[in-house]
């Protein structure tokens, strides 16, 4: 037999739905389950989204807004000088 190729996140879909929707799903779903920094502990930790656009820090509890898959987006995120 041959080697299956590694379809990371989106492999639990198996054949099913379509490729170019499985890498879209894949794209979201990697940058959703992404370490980021706590704007609030500044530490580094996957964060826990309550709801659409409502996520909460592990470590320090902070609760706080940011985008509907992911904790920071490019509009919310504070612009470096």
């Amino acid at each position: 037999m041959g080697r299956l190729k590694v379809s990371g996140i989106a492999g639990r879909f198996g054949a099913r739905y379509g490729s170019s929707l499985r890498k879209k799903w894949r794209e979201i779903a990697e940058r959703r389950y992404a370490d980021t920094v706590c704007p609030f502990c500044k530490a580094k930790v996957t964060m826990k989204r309550i709801s659409v656009g409502i996520w909460q820090c592990p470590k320090c509890g902070t609760i706080f807004a940011g985008g509907a898959y992911t904790p920071r987006t490019e509009v919310g995120s504070p612009k470096a000088p």
